[in-house]
């Protein structure tokens, strides 16, 4: 028997971003900053408790911030000092970050640093010193795919203080680096604490281009004025930024967005769905009942095979990693430098979860729709059993006939009822959720890539899966690696574009199977109808020459029984096979997976353009945004689906 997975562990996830200690705007004001971002710590931790009496399991706050001078250590401190758990989205490798913070006054000890080493300059000693101690209490994604060309244009500076070309360039290129560390900082951040005095925000990798980004992708913003600490309030979109209007009740509002965060919108959904899906019952296949579906796309589909058994295995969650995970496992451990500890968790945490919804929605799947094509058969042959007398037997045995008619209906009710009491339509849709946003879910964790919490799909009745699969890949969050060229083209390529091609593929054939079965449905149900027209035409034919004397009465009346009788049978069948077809809307789900796929290989042909270039010219940037690009395309194609489907409850079949 396999085992439930257990709920994911609910946490919450801040950012934090602000001025370095030498802006202008933070003379004589880091205390009160400081105490400001204490007391908002104190309200985010006590609305955190109380939340968690109600959910099934809270981990410590976790706290995201670049961790430059200033605010950002000044916040750290203010975590760690309460046991919240540091991760640091590292805009340059550690080394490189270490010599940039540390401000080394000569070319010697910047070399110090690059080298690991101590630099002889005091003051540069005491500040390397202290970014070294934020390195051992922090987990940090470092972005180092350009420090080579950083490193070297920062040796330029010290080396040519007085050229401003060469100080300018610098410059623009670690803000770039900022600003890509910041936006990876915010997609992991339920919300933004920033400290910002209202000046620029077009400035790549400042506190206000920061501030820009989160509330683009719309995460909230706690913003903080460093000239009035206390006044602080939030900012919900980019308009925000014109109109910076106080919030009218901030305590409530930032207790708002805590329990956004922790919860979905329909209250207790999440640990009500949570234990929704572990109360399941596994089975280790499919049923034998309900594959009348699945039998439709294979005899009109193309199956070489169409009456081949349909029995479904379904992988158990603790056979993944052996199985339909092992590739994607082994593509994470082949990882250069990638962190040690994340196929575990992956596995653990996202693959295992996913194998069991997936098996869950896959057998709810096949009674909902099977029922519901089983309906649709079981109609017609109610009206053909029905009348099946008239040309066969006497009208003293027409109640075997009626019997039959009888209980091909009460089973259709009996399908109605049960799908209706067992909610197979509801649970499929929400089981289907959790296990496609998981499967693609270990792609994106490698590469530090999340999708922004206002960016997630909601369902019309219940948003507990996109919270449980946001929870459950929240878990692992950013892994602790140092993200080289090696890295990016071993994530990229094996990993990122094998995924990429091998759900085109999927989606290319799944298209071109329904336009299969749709046009077969379609031509079948239509040469019935024609055979219908047939079967009338011959009675009214024989009728004619009836009448003019031409055919005998007994003749006719012959013709009139089977004629009639295959007039009602033919529209019947046809209109069955034309109702499966509507239901099944194979027509639209190819129109959906043709795209798809469409989309699908666009990302894979821009993949195999970037991996062919030289190294200089790869960068994160560049594949975390066809990351992004890939889950969007994923994403997009989970809500047309549930378009289709989302009305199509069981019911009658007419």
């Amino acid at each position: 028997m396999a085992e439930a997975p257990g709920a994911p562990l609910t946490r919450l996830a801040v950012g934090v971003t602000g001025h370095r200690r030498g802006h202008p705007a933070m003379a004589d004001k880091s205390d009160q900053v400081a105490a400001q971002l204490e007391a908002l710590f104190s309200a985010i931790a006590a609305q955190v408790e109380i939340e968690a009496a109600t959910l099934v399991a809270v981990g410590p706050v976790r706290l995201h911030t670049l961790l430059a001078d200033g605010v950002d250590q000044i916040a750290a401190g203010l975590a760690t000092a309460r046991d919240w758990e540091l991760v640091v989205p590292l805009p340059f490798g550690r080394l490189l970050n270490l010599a940039i913070n540390a401000h080394p006054p000569s070319l010697a000890d910047a070399e110090a640093l690059l080298s690991g080493l101590v630099p002889g300059d005091p003051a540069c000693a005491a500040n390397a010193a202290a970014i070294v101690r934020w390195y051992k209490q922090a987990r940090m994604f470092e972005l180092a795919d350009h420090d080579e060309l950083l490193a070297t244009q920062m040796r330029a500076v010290i080396a040519h203080p007085h050229d401003k070309g060469l100080a300018s360039q610098f410059s623009a290129n670690t803000s770039a680096n900022a600003a890509i560390a910041g936006r990876v900082m915010v997609e992991q951040s339920d919300f933004l604490i920033a400290v910002w005095d209202g000046g620029s925000s077009t400035l790549a990798g400042g506190t206000g281009h920061t501030i820009a980004t989160a509330l683009d992708r719309g995460c909230p913003v706690v913003r903080i004025d460093p000239a009035a600490p206390a006044q602080w309030h939030i900012l919900h979109a980019p308009e925000s930024l014109a109109a910076m209007a106080p919030s009218e009740d901030r305590d409530s509002a930032l207790a708002e967005l805590v329990r956004s965060a922790l919860r979905p919108g329909d209250g207790g959904a999440l640990r009500a769905g949570a234990e929704a899906l572990a109360d399941e019952v596994w089975h280790p296949h499919s049923s034998r009942l309900w594959t009348a579906y699945r039998r439709i796309e294979a005899l009109f589909g193309g199956d070489p095979r169409p009456f081949r058994s349909l029995i479904s295995t379904y992988e158990p969650p603790e056979a993944v990693a052996s199985g339909s995970g092992a590739q994607i496992l082994a593509g994470l451990r082949a990882l250069p430098g990638g962190d040690p500890d994340l196929p575990r968790r992956v596995e653990h945490e996202v693959m295992r979860p996913a194998a069991w919804a997936d098996a869950i929605s896959a057998r709810l799947s096949d009674a909902y729709r099977g029922g519901m094509t089983a309906s649709f058969v079981l109609s017609a042959l109610a009206i053909v059993c029905g009348i099946s007398y008239e040309p066969f037997a006497s009208i003293e045995r027409k109640w075997m006939f009626s019997t039959g008619e009888f209980l091909m209906l009460a089973a259709i009710l009996v399908i109605i009822w049960r799908g209706s009491k067992e909610r197979w339509h509801k649970r499929w849709f929400e089981t289907r959720r959790v296990a496609e946003y998981l499967r693609h879910g270990p792609i994106p964790l490698a590469l530090g890539v999340a999708r922004p919490p206002a960016r997630w799909p909601r369902g019309d009745d219940t948003g507990w899966p996109e919270y449980y699969a946001r929870h459950a890949l929240r878990a692992i969050g950013l892994p602790q690696v140092t993200v080289t060229k090696d890295y990016l083209r071993a994530a990229a390529g094996p990993l990122l574009d094998g995924h990429v091609t091998s759900q085109r593929d999927y989606h290319w054939g799944k298209a071109r199977r329904l336009r299969t079965v749709h046009h077969r449905l379609d031509r079948l149900s239509g040469r019935l109808f024609q055979l219908a027209i047939l079967s009338v035409s011959t009675y009214l034919l024989t009728a004619a020459l009836s009448a003019l004397g031409l055919v005998g009465e007994e003749a006719l009346h012959d013709v009139a029984k089977y004629a009639s009788y295959l007039g009602v049978i033919f529209p019947t069948i046809g209109a069955a096979l034309a109702g499966i077809r509507y239901f099944g809307d194979f027509e639209r789900f190819s129109a959906i997976s043709d795209v798809t796929a469409a989309k699908l290989d666009a990302v894979h042909q821009r993949l195999t353009l970037l991996l062919s270039a030289p190294d200089h010219a790869l960068s994160y940037a560049q594949v975390s945004e066809l990351a992004h690009a890939a889950d969007e395309i994923v994403v997009s194609e989970i809500e047309n689906w549930q378009a289709v489907f989302g009305g199509k409850h069981i019911t009658v079949p007419v």
